[in-house]
This record gives C-alpha cells, sequence and structure tokens, in this order.
C-alpha cells in the first residue's frame, strides 16, 4: 500500500511536485519490489514501513486507507516509523535463486520421509535416508509384491532424482555468479557451513552492520523464543513468523551438520537433549551458532568453537 507523505513547508506552484514530499511510504508486503524500485528510479525518498511493527491506538472505531497513511505521515514526521531495509535490486535474483533451491530441498525431504514412513508401516523395516536415496526399481521390486506400492514408491524415488538434479543446477548457477565477500568468508570455520550455505547467509544478510546488536541478529533469524511469561507462567506467544525463515532453516542445517562433525557441538547438544528434548536442543545449539556467526561477520575473524563452548 502505497503512503504519500508530505513534509511541512507549502508546495509550490510550479517546479516537481517531488519536491513539496518529504518521503513516500510503502508498507513492506510480499509485492512491493517493483514498487520501490520505480519510485527510487524516479528519485523518491523511500522509506519501507514494517506493518507488524507499526501500532495504532486499540479503540479506534474505524480505519481505511487514509487514515492508515495519515498515521504513517505522522510516524514519519515524528522520526519514529518502523522502517524495513530496502534490500539492493542488483542482488534480489540470485537470492530469490537460492531461496528456489530451499524451497526445492525441503519438497525433496519431504518425498524422503515419506518413502521412510510407507516402508515402515508396510515391511517393518527402518530404512535411513542415505539408504532410500541409493533405491533403485530392483530394489522397489524386491522390497513390496503389491503394484501400487511399487509404484508410489518408484514415483517418489523419481521425483527426488529430479529435485537433485534442479537443486544442483541451481547451485551450479549460484557460483558461477558469485562468491563470498570478504567479510563473510569466515563464514566457512564455523561446522556445517559450506559454500551455499554460507551463500545463503551472506545474501540474506547483505550488511552485518544493519543489526546494532547480536540480540537483534538471533530474533531475525527467529533463533529465540518467541513467548510472554507472568509470574513463571507461559501466557502467550509473539509473532513466531518475525523474521527471516530462509537464515532460520540456513542455521538449523547447519547445525545438523554440525552434531554430526563437530565434537563440541555434540556434547551440547546431547546435554541439552537429555534436559529437554532433540528439538529444541537443535534450536539451543543453532542460536549459539547465529550468535557466533554475528561476531564472526562483523569482526571478520574466524570461529572459534572452544571459545563459543568452553560454558
Amino acid at each position: 500500500m502505497l503512503r504519500n507523505i508530505r513534509s511541512d513547508t507549502s508546495p509550490t506552484i510550479a517546479g516537481d511536485a517531488r519536491e513539496a514530499l518529504a518521503g513516500v511510504v510503502v508498507e513492506s508486503t510480499y509485492n512491493w519490489y517493483w514498487l520501490v524500485d520505480g519510485l527510487q528510479e524516479h528519485g523518491y525518498a523511500v522509506h519501507l514501513a514494517n506493518p507488524s511493527a507499526v501500532k495504532q491506538y486499540e479503540g479506534l472505531k474505524h480505519t481505511d486507507d487514509s487514515w492508515d497513511s495519515f498515521w504513517l505521515a505522522h510516524l514519519l514526521r515524528l522520526n519514529i516509523l518502523p522502517e524495513g531495509y530496502v534490500y539492493p535490486k542488483e542482488e534480489r535474483p540470485v537470492r530469490d535463486l537460492l531461496r528456489r533451491r530451499t524451497m526445492l530441498v525441503r519438497q525433496r525431504v519431504t518425498h524422503i520421509f515419506s518413502l521412510q514412513s510407507m516402508i515402515t508401516r508396510n515391511l517393518g523395516i527402518n530404512m535411513s535416508g542415505n539408504a532410500i536415496k541409493r533405491l533403485t526399481g530392483d530394489d522397489v521390486t524386491r522390497l513390496f509384491k503389491h503394484p501400487h506400492l511399487v509404484l508410489a514408491t518408484t514415483n517418489s524415488i523419481s521425483i527426488t532424482k529430479f529435485l537433485k538434479e534442479k537443486i544442483r543446477l541451481i547451485e551450479e548457477a549460484v557460483l558461477s555468479q558469485v562468491k563470498l565477500r570478504e567479510e563473510f568468508e569466515p563464514l566457512l570455520t564455523l561446522p556445517g557451513v559450506g559454500k551455499i550455505l554460507g551463500l545463503t547467509i551472506m545474501l540474506e544478510v547483505n550488511n552485518i552492520n544493519r543489526f546494532l546488536k547480536v540480540g537483534n541478529y538471533s530474533s531475525y533469524c527467529r533463533c529465540v523464543k518467541s513467548e510472554r511469561l507472568s509470574n513463571g507462567k507461559k501466557k502467550g506467544t509473539g509473532n513466531t513468523k518475525n523474521g527471516n525463515k530462509y537464515l532460520s532453516w540456513a542455521y538449523v542445517e547447519a547445525t545438523h551438520h554440525a552434531v554430526r562433525s563437530c565434537p563440541y557441538a555434540q556434547r551440547f547438544y546431547q546435554r541439552k537433549k537429555t534436559q529437554t528434548n532433540g528439538i529444541v536442543a537443535i534450536k539451543a545449539l543453532s542460536n549459539k551458532l547465529c550468535r557466533a556467526s554475528y561476531y564472526v561477520m562483523r569482526d571478520r575473524v574466524s570461529f572459534d568453537q572452544e571459545k563459543l563452548f568452553q560454558s
């Protein structure tokens, strides 16, 4: 939604009308790209408002677009408008391509999990994900006798192979077009972070200095709790979807690799798992990696696992 903001000075009759505007506020909806880009190309000062952070008096009986425009103008005039980050136009395509890769990876994992459950239900066999990835048509006919089960399994296997090929093509295209910038190269020293995850983090963050504190970054990555407590009791939750879901996925993905490859991470995970459960332990470890990566990117230093897990 477009909101025009007039300055306090009265507009002149002659001259460009944009000179009479202190700024243009655009609410950060799913389709703001084209509008913000067009306004900036024509020289307007654009402010991307964060709708979830814009608060109004809850006792209002009636609101509409005109009232919302007035309220955003008032916030901008007072210099208290909650603003989002306008991501550079040139880097959006490759970032969105990696986001599409994330979607394909999730779809592939969904098919693998579905095959696992079907094999367990019908045969009582616990087959690992790696074993399922190696299944062939002959293996399927030996496992199942019913033709419908064979058809369902072969279809899922063909889909996972198709998705794997598409994921590979996306990775090749991204690696040929963009490389880790100097300030993000230390990300590769974190356990579980390779080139693709490093590029994912770099392209989603773009500029680590836009986060004033490590807590701001951890919250943006959805690595912290979102709940309201009173007298030790849970009274509700906040906006759990507020933040970047792609960074949240990247750190959870890195955490799963770290649990398998880093002894310090393994011990932390096992200790947390005995106290709570596996899901909470993974999120707790992903939060530690997220906070560590903030300092790695900000200070441009290598990851120190002993310093992170010394407690």
